[in-house]
């Protein structure tokens, strides 16, 4: 889910921390990407028609692969070096998240099935891709394609976005990408949406930077956090009737969850029993990352001609993919 409403929020209330840049403009950029965000719309457009996914020979789905390949290789041709980093264990604050889910994909399943029977395309479409789950085995196949590929990968020991956010802030890379807007909560200094896109929507990559999103909201980050919590996150329930802007505006008068609690009006607003706010604005302040000895070294290279092999036999039906890829990025790295 990421942060509830969080980017119409900063567009109404801080549109000069957000801007529009060319693809091209990141070029000799470092970029450390949510790999399982990317994956997760890899399987969900690529190769997708109603219930039919995009499957080798031997019926193995292999819409995340052809969707990573492809689009790292647009990245890699545009001069820009990305790192993909992916998900550990989830804090066990995430669970309730996580549980619901499972039971979104529970009920979208028993749609599908309804929608099936009555023949109805536009229900299939729309609950198909509401049943869709990124699998270790998907993570795995795009570890594996990835460095073949020479791309380094980063196993997170528990959120990506937070991971992500880290390398951000230690400089070892330019900025983060993903879909979702926790890594701003993170802190990460610079975050970029539609990277990843296909050409073809032809959408401008929105770059946002984290200390004009404060100057602009006039807040603090720890103030920012509380702003994320109240709205909307992974880590607990928000207070209903509370969305963005109300949030913005008792954060601005009251300055922390805290004080508001004190001062809001229960009757109107009902506090979520045993709420957890503390420990989600703890998970946001100090999440679990590798420490700087436990990193990778982050090196960029030639693909190994293996990646032929995996691609290609392995995965039959992506060879001449590879073909016209290998091109552009035999000597990226070189």
């Amino acid at each position: 889910m990421g942060i509830k409403g969080l980017t119409k929020l900063l567009a109404d209330n801080a549109p000069k921390a957000m801007k529009e840049q060319k693809f091209e403009s990141y070029f000799g950029r470092k970029i450390a990407i949510d790999a399982s965000m990317s994956i997760y719309q890899f399987l969900i457009v690529v190769g997708r028609i109603g219930t039919e996914m995009l499957t080798n020979e031997a019926g193995e789905v292999t819409s995340h692969l052809q969707g990573m390949f492809t689009r790292t290789i647009r990245l890699l041709e545009a001069g820009i070096k990305p790192l993909y980093v992916f998900d550990g264990q989830p804090p066990d604050l995430k669970k309730q998240e996580l549980a619901k889910r499972y039971s979104r994909r529970a009920d979208a399943t028993a749609d599908l099935a309804q929608a099936v029977e009555a023949g109805n395309k536009e229900d299939i479409e729309k609950f198909s891709k509401r049943t869709v789950k990124v699998t270790k085995q998907h993570n795995e196949d795009c570890k594996r394609l990835l460095k073949l590929m020479g791309v380094p990968v980063v196993e997170a020991p528990s959120e990506a976005e937070a991971e992500c956010a880290a390398l951000c802030k230690s400089g070892k890379v330019y900025a983060v990408a993903s879909e979702d807007m926790d890594s701003l909560t993170f802190g990460a200094p610079k975050f970029l949406r539609h990277l990843m896109d296909p050409s073809s929507r032809k959408i401008p990559v929105m770059e946002f930077e984290v200390s004009k999103i404060l100057e602009e909201l006039n807040l603090s980050m720890d103030q920012f956090i509380d702003l994320c919590i109240l709205s909307g996150c992974d880590y607990c329930d928000s207070i209903r009737g509370i969305g963005g802007q109300t949030a913005l505006k008792l954060i601005r008068q009251h300055g922390s969850i805290e004080n508001i609690l004190e001062n809001i009006n229960k009757e109107r607003y009902q506090i979520p029993e045993d709420w957890p706010y503390q420990e989600a604005r703890h998970l946001f302040k100090e999440p679990i990352v590798l420490a700087d000895e436990e990193e990778p070294e982050l090196k960029w290279s030639s693909p190994d001609e293996e990646v032929i092999y995996f691609l290609g036999y392995e995965h039959d039906g992506h060879f001449t993919i590879f073909i016209m890829g290998c091109w552009h990025i035999g000597s990226f790295f070189l």
